[in-house]
């Protein structure tokens, strides 16, 4: 089995050590060795060894993208302004519109873009992937195809999404059923109130499809205020009914954000039932607050992820793959300036979103920062900087990136 030793690293900005991780995940974390000390000089049973100088750089989870739309990017094509009008719907049909005058095909795009995340130091990624009358399986096979092709660096899974509705067009459901016959890791929705207008019917294909194939469900929900809650508790709803606690995430939830009456409870709801929430990083405002109480969910145990979501694709220019750009993203709109919260925006970059798509990881707490332990997975990834917040300030582009115990990225390059 071979083994990988990075020497000269500082777990979450701590001590120097050497730490040795193969695929079942982190074996050995020492003080790291005098810097006279020999490259061969590895602990015992080390065969096939491949020792990396992590040059004193700092150690952390690598990122994980919860929340990203690999079907739709533009990475590494020529710039598009954006044509999109002001709603959602607008930006729904304007993709829609163009996606296949885009000069690369769907699988080659995704392809692309996943490579870009990977060596950026994400080796995680949840994709949501477009499934619908227009476009039928085409764009969640361009994914798959992503998937397949970076299967040895990166851990995908795919979300059959409804983007565009369940019900509004006819063979929708047939098409998420295939869909998930043929890969998909989880069955997606979208606001059941604006887009179907009919939330119970859309809210029981989506957890009927889930039962039948036992997935984990996944669902859109950008309503905000009042009708967010009540979609959100339609949520709560049928995942306590049918068992279903720690198999749901809610992306976005901006409902949760929000003022009015009924946020408590619905926190309260989702924590006991171990509903995940992704989140992008959005700026709101006073009237509409769209930014997720990060601190609160902590406090509640609550998983919280963070995506990319689109990427310079055809609902908006923003988006370069760079998770650690994200983590500063959210610092931001979170309106931080201490370290200690700097830091819970990192964590949630890459182990908050690890524990996402794994709910058996322990959560983040106050009790330390977590993923760089003996025993945890050897998801791993090295930045530069002299304190993690100063790696999040500065975001230089030096990374290792690991996955499953082997360096799959350096130097901004795929292995």
């Amino acid at each position: 089995m071979t083994r990988t030793l990075l020497r000269n690293v500082r777990p979450w900005g701590g001590a120097p050590a050497d730490v040795l991780v193969d695929e079942t995940g982190i074996l050995e974390v020492a003080p790291a060795a005098e810097a006279a000390a020999p490259a061969t000089d590895a602990p015992a049973g080390a065969s096939d060894l491949e020792v990396v100088d992590g040059a004193g750089g700092i150690l952390l989870p690598s990122f994980s993208d919860v929340h990203v739309h690999l079907d739709s990017t533009r990475m590494g094509l020529p710039f598009r302004p954006n044509t999109a009008g002001p709603s959602r719907m607008d930006r729904i049909l304007n993709d829609r519109a163009n996606w296949r005058s885009a000069e690369q095909p769907v699988a080659a795009r995704a392809t692309y873009t996943l490579e870009r995340m990977i060596a950026q130091g994400a080796t995680r990624v949840r994709s949501h992937a477009q499934v619908d009358a227009d476009s039928g399986l085409e764009k969640f096979e361009g994914v798959l195809a992503a998937r397949e092709a970076h299967r040895d660096r990166a851990h995908v899974e795919i979300v059959a999404f409804p983007q565009v509705g369940i019900h509004l067009e006819d063979g929708v459901p047939d098409l998420l059923d295939e869909a998930l016959r043929n890969g998909a890791d989880l069955v997606g929705g979208i606001d059941p109130c604006e887009i179907d207008r009919d939330p119970k019917r859309h809210l029981d294909t989506v957890f009927e499809l889930a039962e039948r194939h036992g997935v984990g469900i996944d669902v859109h929900l950008h309503e905000a205020g009042s009708l967010g809650l009540f979609s959100l508790d339609l949520i709560v709803e049928r995942t306590r009914a049918l068992g279903l606690a720690g198999r749901v995430s809610v992306s976005h939830a901006f409902a949760l954000a929000s003022t009015v009456p009924g946020v408590e409870r619905a926190l309260e709801d989702v924590a006991e039932l171990d509903i995940a929430l992704t989140t992008i990083a959005p700026k709101g405002s006073l009237t509409h607050p769209l930014d997720l109480p990060i601190g609160r969910l902590r406090d509640l145990g609550i998983r919280v992820g963070l995506g990319m979501d689109g990427q310079r694709d055809y609902w908006s220019p923003w988006g370069n793959g760079d998770m650690l750009e994200r983590a500063f993203l959210l610092a931001y709109t979170q309106g931080y300036s201490n370290d200690d919260d700097i830091e819970d925006a990192l964590a949630v970059a890459t182990w908050g979103g690890a524990n996402v798509i794994d709910g058996s990881l322990r959560r983040l707490g106050a009790d330390g920062r977590p993923g760089v332990a003996v025993g945890d997975p050897a998801e791993l990834v090295v930045v530069r900087g002299e304190t993690p917040t100063s790696a999040v300030m500065d975001r230089f582009p030096e990374r290792v990136v690991v996955h499953a115990g082997r360096v799959v990225a350096e130097g901004g390059e795929l292995r």
